[in-house]
């Protein structure tokens, strides 16, 4: 059982002044405060941005001179090739190139590299195909950044070589190691001068289309029409939804709503969502890993094909193969959680540092499960499955562990990795995990404090504070995610009433609960209703972690809470 925490944001600011100047309450000007907007410009732009916020694309290092060498080669009718990448991010980014240089007059194709047969990013053979194809350009998105060799490889041959990426630089003692290629538009660039990092391969793609778009008078809104896939990125691709990635996603989540892309449409339809109603969490949770699915475990094409389309029959066709393709990603992924779980529990217990080896699954799912299991043990969770030569895994970290740096001191076992703090890819030969997991326990600094998990509460807020009027503020704060978390807030000492369990699945418990003083509100939990009203009986009162909501319910509305982390007095 994993240790909680509780936790009260204490950052300070005046906080009924700037409720007074923006006309939002004092509770408001608190969560955005405790998401680090400081300043009247940021609150300006955090409460009301508009895309004419956003950044200006030519601050982007090489971007004029990327757009020169496109412009020429498209006047010349030489044949270009978009390579992009078998995530979200990069069938999004190659979508967006795509559509766009082929509205431009560009002869274009593309390639995604196969996820097992390539692994990430441009490769030789790639490069060597594209040669062997008479391609001119490579363009790449989403990824690039790394490959020296390989773009060194493509000058050899003759090709110009432009890359549009958002990964870290390579380092060696402190120099960056850029790729020889023609122009490189990358935002981590030292050099580069443009204010957020921060943003994904597509929408480092979508600021190249504006660019483009306007050297070549083609009109403004059909830039901008393609937003939504900026956006869909963004929340895909874990970025923080801070400055220009909320108005992008914030847009782009209206513009889904009236999109003309039948294969997105179709995609929305086949998961019964609401198109007009959706939001960060339905593409991070829904959407994004349908996207993602076709990548995972068969080719990112499909997904690409989706979105391309304009039949309304193989938009239909495609739309469904990925559901199913998602679906049976989620139950292989449930298959090896359990399975990764049980070998925790009967060996690596009291291990700092989680190494598991799964040999049968699918290598694609290493990620999601080290992830689950870093969520179920507050651990450093890696998951290694068997590959062509030898193992290859995923690693999840937590806040306390550097992961990157612990794979660094253990880099004499490995063949390949990389990675950053909280997330790692790696591989080695299989008679090595043992030592790999016992090096890396016997190397980690983590104390039992770093095991606890933290529940931030942004405000102790009484429930009879609570209004509709708050609630529609709240809305005002949205779209939530990675950086913009959900905020939180707690009341202690509630009486419950009574509760009773809900739905088919029996996963949900509506609950009565009452203040110290008095005040009723219905309360709902999601969950093992069965298992949540047996550890209720007994207890008479509880400390909770909540967010109000409106029950809408026969015409009439009523407030109510949801209950999201809760202690048992």
């Amino acid at each position: 059982m994993v240790v909680e925490k509780w936790m009260v944001q204490t950052k300070k600011a005046d906080f009924n002044e700037i409720a007074r100047k923006f006309s939002i309450s004092p509770v408001t000007a608190r969560i955005m405060r405790n998401r680090d907007v400081t300043g009247e410009e940021a609150i300006r732009k955090y409460l009301y941005g508009t895309p004419e916020d956003l950044c200006e694309p030519r601050l982007l290092k090489d971007m004029d001179k990327a757009v020169g060498l496109i412009l020429d080669k498209v006047q010349g009718s030489k044949k270009i090739r978009i390579i992009g990448d078998y995530d979200i991010d990069g069938v999004c980014s190659t979508y967006i190139l795509y559509k766009a240089l082929k509205r431009a007059g560009a002869l274009v194709d593309y390639e995604i590299p196969d996820r097992i047969k390539d692994g990430y990013g441009i490769n030789e053979m790639i490069i060597e195909a594209a040669a062997a194809d008479g391609i001119d350009t490579i363009i790449t998105c989403d990824n690039g950044i790394a490959a020296v060799k390989e773009i060194a490889l493509a000058k050899e041959l003759g090709m110009t070589v432009v890359i549009t990426d958002h990964h870290e630089v390579l380092c060696v003692d402190g120099e960056e190691i850029v790729p020889p290629a023609d122009a490189v538009i990358d935002p981590k660039q030292a050099e580069c001068r443009y204010p957020n990092p921060e943003i994904c391969g597509a929408v480092v793609a979508w600021k190249f289309v504006k660019v483009l778009y306007e050297s070549c008078g083609i009109p403004r809104q059909e830039w901008e029409e393609m937003i939504e896939f900026a956006a869909v990125a963004t929340v895909g691709d874990v970025m923080r939804l801070q400055d220009e990635n909320r108005i992008i996603v914030k847009y782009g989540l209206k513009k889904i709503a009236t999109t003309s892309n039948k294969g997105l449409k179709k995609l929305v339809e086949k998961n019964n969502l609401d198109i007009e109603s959706l939001s960060a969490y339905h593409i991070g949770f829904v959407i994004g890993p349908c996207l993602n699915a076709g990548g995972r475990l068969q080719t990112a094409k499909v997904a690409l094909s989706l979105l391309l389309t304009d039949d309304e029959a193989e938009a239909d066709r495609l739309a469904e193969e990925l559901k199913e393709l998602n679906d049976m990603r989620k139950e292989m992924t449930q298959k090896g959680t359990k399975e990764a779980e049980e070998l925790v529990e009967r060996f690596y217990r009291d291990d700092k540092v989680l190494v598991v080896y799964l040999p049968d699954c699918h290598e694609s799912l290493a990620g999601i499960i080290a992830g689950r299991l870093r969520e179920h043990y507050q651990k450093p969770s890696l998951v290694l499955t068997k590959a062509e030569q030898g193992a290859k895994g995923s690693g999840r970290s937590i806040e306390a562990y550097h992961m990157f740096n612990g794979l660094v001191e253990v880099r004499d076992l490995l063949t390949k990795f990389g990675g950053h703090p909280m997330a790692a890819g790696f591989s080695l030969n299989e008679t090595n995990i043992d030592e790999f997991r016992r090096r890396l326990n016997e190397n980690a600094r983590l104390t039992e404090e770093d095991f606890v998990n933290k529940i931030w509460i942004d405000v102790p807020m009484p429930l009879d504070y609570i209004s509709e009027e708050l609630i529609l503020e709240l809305e005002k704060l949205e779209p939530f995610g990675q950086g913009n978390e959900k905020p939180q807030f707690a009341q202690k000492n509630l009486s419950v009433r009574n509760s009773r369990v809900m739905g088919k699945n029996r996963n949900v418990v509506r609950l009565s609960l009452v203040t110290e003083n008095g005040f009723p509100m219905d309360g709902l939990w999601f969950g093992d209703g069965e298992a949540f009203v047996k550890e209720l009986a007994g207890h008479r009162t509880m400390d909770a972690v909540y967010y109000p909501g409106i029950n809408e319910y026969n015409g009439s509305r009523t407030l109510q809470v949801v209950i999201k982390n809760y202690q048992l007095r």
